[in-house]
């Protein structure tokens, strides 16, 4: 997993089981990964040996405290790499032929119908998580519903509470106004 390369996809293309991430996000959790299968599983080794050096298992609360660290540890370290098997890399803020539509990788402020409140959200995977915004999957029936569009637009997906309809207020990259 190391050594794989990022490949950025064009925004606009979205991949149904495909996690869209920025390269810096891509590298962060390469880097996470490194991290919990070298030094992390040495460290959680560490701690299980000395708590088994303690005696009696049964009743050894570092044991388990140790072994359900592992359990979450492992558990990540699995997340990690699905995610990264089936990430494509997005150009954060790519200025192209799509500049200022939706794509994976945009924050995209929207209105809902009947609602003066604008609402911000990521549009993107729940790893590239942005300040105080929310994320909404591109694969979702929102995320769908805005991918391509741009500011002005109105568009209408189905809930599952039923039809909604929301108009595109802004389009923006991360971290750009």
């Amino acid at each position: 997993m190391r050594n794989r390369a990022w490949q950025p996809v064009a925004s606009g293309v979205v991949t149904e089981d495909a996690t869209h991430l920025t390269r810096a996000t891509f590298e962060r959790l390469q880097a996470e990964l490194e991290d919990l299968t070298t030094r992390g599983r040495v460290e959680i080794a560490r701690a299980i040996e000395a708590a088994r050096a303690l005696g009696d298992l049964s009743e050894n609360g570092d044991y388990h405290a140790a072994k359900d660290t592992q359990g979450k540890m492992e558990a990540r370290i699995r997340q990690l790499q699905a995610t990264l098997a089936r990430a494509q890399v997005v150009e954060e803020g790519a200025r192209g032929p799509g500049a200022g539509t939706v794509a994976a990788g945009s924050v995209v402020a929207i209105r809902y119908e009947g609602d003066d409140e604008v609402e911000h959200f990521l549009v993107g995977s729940i790893e590239e998580r942005h300040d105080e915004l929310s994320v909404v999957s591109p694969g979702s029936p929102l995320g769908q519903a805005l991918l391509g569009r741009a500011a002005g637009d109105r568009v209408e997906y189905e809930a599952p509470g039923g039809k909604l309809r929301v108009e595109v207020v802004e389009v923006s990259a991360p971290g750009q106004p």
